[in-house]
């Protein structure tokens, strides 16, 4: 008799099966192309939100793609994820502007709040998940914090505070209305 673990809720909700299917068009239209690679890459990122390892099979499989080259390729360039991320993308500007500004103490306190880390960027709902960046381009309002496309200048920890909580209020009321 084989015993298997249960899957937590927490688990089962996080868990998605992966289509893979859905990259089938993207392949036929790449699949002898020269330069393929990060074209395909993109698009898997864009299907899923990240790389899951299920699409790296698959293009393994279907194109003349190897793994150590898309990994390669997926772990060097910043706009590709191996991980899922959350549904609110918080990044925190650690350049000089920013540092000097006291972006560290707001680096910390973010992660205190959220409880993620330099290794655990993701909230364990999905919800938030933490990119320490090098620089946004915005340093006269140092420091930046970025969500979702949107710029927050001169930020302070009680304001980290105040976005940080309405976004999770204003979650919580869209899932009511569902």
């Amino acid at each position: 008799m084989r015993v298997s673990r249960i899957k937590n809720k927490k688990e089962e909700k996080l868990e998605k099966k992966i289509d893979v299917s859905l990259l089938d068009p993207f392949i036929k239209k790449y699949k002898n192309e020269k330069g393929n690679l990060i074209p395909l890459l993109q698009h898997a990122q864009e299907l899923y939100g990240y790389l899951p390892q299920e699409a790296f099979h698959k293009l393994e499989r279907e194109t003349q793609l190897t793994l150590n080259d898309m990994y390669g390729v997926a772990s060097f360039y910043a706009q590709f994820s191996l991980f899922p991320k959350g549904k609110y993308i918080i990044k925190m500007c650690t350049g000089t502007a920013c540092h000097v500004k006291g972006s560290n103490t707001l680096v910390e306190f973010i992660h205190e709040k959220l409880k993620t880390s330099e290794t655990k960027h993701t909230t364990e709902d999905g919800l938030f998940t933490v990119e320490i960046v090098s620089c946004l381009g915005a340093c006269g309002l140092a420091p930046v914090m970025v969500i979702n496309e949107k710029v927050y200048g001169k930020v302070t920890s009680k304001m980290c505070e105040e976005i940080v909580e309405d976004i999770i209020i204003d979650d919580a009321d869209d899932w009511s209305a569902v």
